[in-house]
C-alpha cells in the first residue's frame, strides 16, 4: 500500500452579487484607470496601476492604506476570457517567495453578475485571514465604483 500525503495550502473564496453587467466588472479588474478607483482595503489612495490582460501579461498595483503603509502587489495573467474569467498570480514585492493564485469567474444573473473570487495557495492561515479582510474592503469599494459607473453611464 502506498500512502500519499498532500498538504493543502489555505485558500479563500468570496462570492458577491454585483448590480452591474460582467463587462463592466471585467473592465474594473483590467483597466488601470478603473483599478485605481477601487483597489485596496480601505480609503487609502492607489499610487499607480498597470495591467496587460493577456496570457503572459502582467499587472501591478501600488496603493497606500490609511495608516500610511505602502503596498506593492503584482502578478502574471494565466487565463484571460474577456468578461468571463481571469486567473493570475499574486505576490507582494516584499515577499516574492509567497506567490499565490487568484481566480475570478463572472456569471450573469438577474439584475447583474455573480462574482466568484478564489485566492488560493496562501503561505499560511494568517496570510489568508489578512487577505480576507483586505479583499472584503476592496470589494465594498468595487461595488461603490460600479454604482458610480452606472450613474456616469459608463
Amino acid at each position: 500500500m502506498t500512502e500519499r500525503v498532500t498538504e493543502q495550502k489555505p485558500s479563500l473564496t468570496i462570492v458577491r452579487h454585483l448590480k452591474a453587467p460582467p463587462a463592466r466588472i471585467y473592465a474594473a479588474w483590467t483597466r488601470p484607470e478603473l483599478m485605481a478607483r477601487w483597489w485596496g482595503p480601505d480609503g487609502g489612495p492607489v499610487l499607480s496601476a498597470e495591467a496587460d490582460p493577456r496570457v503572459g501579461g502582467r499587472f501591478r498595483v501600488v496603493f497606500q492604506t490609511l495608516d500610511g503603509e505602502t503596498h506593492d502587489c503584482r502578478g502574471e495573467y494565466r487565463e484571460v476570457e474577456r468578461d468571463r474569467k481571469l486567473v493570475f498570480t499574486w505576490q507582494w514585492v516584499t515577499l516574492p517567495e509567497r506567490q499565490s493564485l487568484v481566480t475570478i469567474v463572472l456569471r450573469p444573473i438577474d439584475g447583474g453578475t455573480e462574482l466568484n473570487f478564489t485566492h488560493a495557495q496562501f503561505f499560511d492561515e494568517a496570510a489568508r485571514d489578512g487577505h480576507r479582510l483586505g479583499w472584503s474592503g476592496a470589494f465594498d469599494k468595487l461595488d461603490a465604483l460600479l454604482g458610480e459607473l452606472a450613474s456616469e453611464g459608463a
